[in-house]
């Protein structure tokens, strides 16, 4: 059973499916006289909700539980019964399959409170005649390490395995939950952009056009927050570099439609998809913090990253959270390689201003780069996904 909430995470459990696949296939068969063997020469079965990449991949979704991402305190309020309902569907259907294994990719809330709920259900009712002992695995941690550092203590009592994508988690779970299993598969970016040159850029002349990439997140809130302040810096660049071209990339039609319902200037070109191909091409990112920040620093791509969310949401955070930056790459380098601004200090002035320092200094840029090429190195090599599909079928040789 596999569990993906947002677009990143669809397109990590799909990757995840068919390296598992290759896995299990490569596999012995182990014939045995049990009505219901756990590894036999039949091929696996894969359930439960994700998004289109993993239908594409073979797995039966309940639902697309993607379509219904949000962030923040207000949207979980917003829409709690809705994933109390999503929540119930596929516990039932857990419970009635009885998988082997239950895959959390990221979405860490709800997945979180999932886990603990099989696991709680698994344990109370483990007798003679009740022997399912499901596996629990959540591939991608949980920033824990950034705040609400005791839920560590929540993520080794109900998984069995966590698989992480950064190299400096291992040893900062060990420290504090030494049982819990981890370990480290190195990033996933790594092997999806293998082939498409990333690292090796083009001469760090610029263009007589350089190209903007405007990338304001995947969910709608992100959207609503940081369209207007990345369109307002994009006027404030072309009225002092007239020659700039600019485009968005969205992963899906539906935000790319919200997104053409703002007042969008007549030459900003709207791409759903293809966001390495855009990044091969781009020479500088307006980029809200998260994932897409990761891969452009996979394509040495300098960008200004922002965060804004509700004024609510806002001072929450401020109080629960412990690092220093929000952007990753800065995070792995401990320094600020991209700029940020966060909540009232993004404003089209300072994202612009920034954007124009990076495009016309050209020994910056060239830093910049460095940094990202050391950071990319610290990820790990080729094969991330292998190593995690590995790594859980490892688990299934071991006794519950």
């Amino acid at each position: 059973m596999i569990i993906a909430g947002e677009a990143s995470g669809d397109v990590l459990a799909a990757e995840l499916v068919g390296a598992l696949r290759r896995e299990l296939a490569a596999v012995e068969s182990a014939y045995s006289s049990d009505l219901q063997p756990l590894r036999t020469g039949l091929e696996p079965r894969f359930f439960g909700a994700g998004g289109p990449c993993m239908k594409d991949a073979g797995v039966e979704l309940a639902f697309d539980l993607t379509e219904h991402s949000v962030i923040g305190l207000s949207g979980v309020v917003k829409h709690y019964f809705k994933f109390r309902g999503f929540f119930n569907r596929l516990c039932r259907l857990a419970l009635e399959r009885e998988p082997d294994v239950i895959v959390c990719v990221d979405f860490s809330g709800f997945n979180r409170r999932f886990a603990h709920a099989i696991k709680q259900y698994a344990r109370r009712r483990h007798d003679w005649f009740h022997d399912w002992q499901p596996r629990t695995v959540q591939y991608v941690s949980p920033q824990v390490w950034a705040s609400r550092e005791s839920r560590a203590y929540q993520i080794a009592r109900d998984y069995d395995l966590l698989l992480s994508i950064f190299p400096f988690e291992k040893d900062w779970y060990a420290k504090r939950v030494p049982k819990l299993k981890v370990e480290f598969v190195g990033h996933p970016t790594v092997d999806r952009y293998q082939r498409a040159g990333g690292g090796r850029r083009r001469s760090e002349e610029l263009p007589a056009a350089p190209l903007v990439l405007l990338l304001p997140g995947s969910r709608p809130s992100e959207l609503k927050h940081h369209l207007p302040v990345m369109l307002g810096a994009l006027e404030l660049m072309r009225a002092s570099s007239p020659q700039l071209r600019a485009r968005m990339v969205l992963p899906n039609p539906s935000l790319a439609q919200r997104a053409k319902s703002s007042k969008m200037p007549p030459d900003l070109e709207i791409q759903v998809g293809g966001l390495s191909e855009a990044l091969e091409q781009a020479d500088i990112a307006l980029a809200s913090t998260g994932t897409v920040t990761m891969e452009c620093a996979w394509f040495g791509v300098p960008a200004v990253t922002l965060y804004k969310a509700w004024w609510v949401e806002y001072q929450i955070a401020r109080q629960i959270v412990k690092v220093k930056s929000l952007t990753m790459p800065n995070l792995l380098a401990n320094a600020e390689v991209f700029p940020e601004f966060i909540q009232n200090a993004a404003t089209p002035e300072s994202l612009s201003c920034a954007a124009l320092g990076l495009l016309r200094d050209q020994d910056h840029r060239r830093r910049v780069r460095m940094d990202l090429a050391r950071i990319v190195a610290s990820l790990g090599g080729p094969g991330a996904v292998q190593r995690a599909a590995r790594a859980i079928v490892r688990m299934l040789d071991q006794p519950a």
